[in-house]
């Protein structure tokens, strides 16, 4: 594997470091004039040993649903935490069951997970979830009412540390940890 030249790999530390958000292949590549531009192979090859250089270090460069991200590794997270006075937010149990059945059954309605549930969903859940940019409307099912028809988004697996909804674990192995969920 041929290495990947100096001022690159800080170009893309850098650009990484000061988004403040995950960057795409394309993005890291429209950096750069068309004459200088690197390939995507130079791009995921420099990626790769920014992610290498990584391994000692208390941030870990990540790829996610959105692109390329430097993060905290998790093991120093409760310390850097520290660092913002807000309490961490708390979810409540309806939230994170509306957002896993919407993230395992997809494209879903409000209907069929209040089916699933057993009891009616909140507003103010289904509006947390758009508001937090987890979900978003797809469509609207073909039936009298013609209700919204909710799924994921990148900003879910953004959170999540996922790149694509196959990353999730199986609802069978959720199962064995909480006997109330229903596969």
């Amino acid at each position: 594997m041929s290495s990947v030249s100096d001022p690159l790999m800080a170009i893309l530390e850098c650009a990484l470091l000061a988004a403040g958000q995950p960057l795409t292949l394309d993005r890291l590549a429209a950096l750069f004039d068309e004459a200088e531009q690197p390939s995507r192979e130079e791009l995921i090859r420099a990626l790769a040993q920014l992610s290498e250089a990584c391994t000692t270090r208390g941030v870990e460069l990540v790829e996610v649903a959105s692109g390329w991200r430097y993060q905290v590794r998790q093991e120093w997270a409760p310390w850097i935490g520290k660092l913002w006075e807000e309490r961490p937010v708390r979810y409540s149990r309806a939230l994170l069951e509306t957002l896993a059945l919407i993230a395992y059954r997809q494209p879903v309605t409000r209907a069929e997970i209040e089916d699933v549930r057993g009891v009616a969903v909140s507003s103010s859940t289904l509006k947390t979830l758009l508001e937090r940019e987890w979900i978003r409307v797809v469509g609207h099912r073909e039936v009298p009412g013609r209700p919204a028809l909710y799924a994921t988004t990148k900003q879910f697996l953004d959170y999540f540390n996922l790149q694509r909804l196959d990353e999730l674990p199986p609802l069978a192995d959720l199962a064995a940890l909480d006997p109330s969920v229903h596969p």
